[in-house]
């Protein structure tokens, strides 16, 4: 409960020192009692750290090996993209030389063309040369060959003796 004061002087505090120091005694001799824990670490709690240790490393290698993986597929799909871009830019020119090539076909300007630069002309009848070639069968048969390649060995080496 708080208490009014008409005072103009603020009321002194009593200090609460005689019983702090108790206090500590009592907490200092509680410790001193406690059984004394080792100042080392077990091996058990030194190999549990250190699995702990490993996994961590071994996540931690596994992300990262996962990241590289990631940036090798898109540096491949970068590349794969920009060759799919070029091979469309080529095939776009091919399709517009072919229509162009199309286009310069026109038999009466190949006329032209050969006339004018290159100066040739249409033959005449004249110019044209009838040959009769006869109806003889100039085909040699090899019958005879087959015959000789069917023979034996046996009968090849008697034709040797004859």
């Amino acid at each position: 409960m708080a208490a009014y004061q008409y005072e103009t002087s603020p009321r002194k505090l009593q200090p609460k020192t005689k019983n702090t120091p108790n206090k500590k005694k009592k907490q200092l001799e509680v410790i001193k009692n406690e059984p004394k824990k080792s100042v080392g670490v077990s091996r058990q709690e030194k190999a549990k750290r250190r699995n702990q240790v490993c996994v961590v490393l071994a996540i931690f290698a596994l992300l990262i090996m996962i990241s590289y993986r990631n940036s090798m597929i898109t540096e491949e799909f970068k590349a794969i993209q920009t060759l799919k871009s070029d091979l469309a830019n080529i095939e776009k020119e091919n399709k517009q030389l072919e229509v162009s090539i199309e286009g310069s076909l026109n038999l009466n300007k190949i006329e032209k063309i050969a006339s004018e630069q290159l100066g040739m002309h249409k033959r005449t009848v004249d110019q044209t040369i009838y040959t009769e070639l006869p109806k003889e069968d100039y085909v040699e048969t090899t019958i005879e060959d087959n015959v000789k390649e069917k023979t034996s060995i046996f009968q090849k080496i008697l034709n040797l003796f004859k």
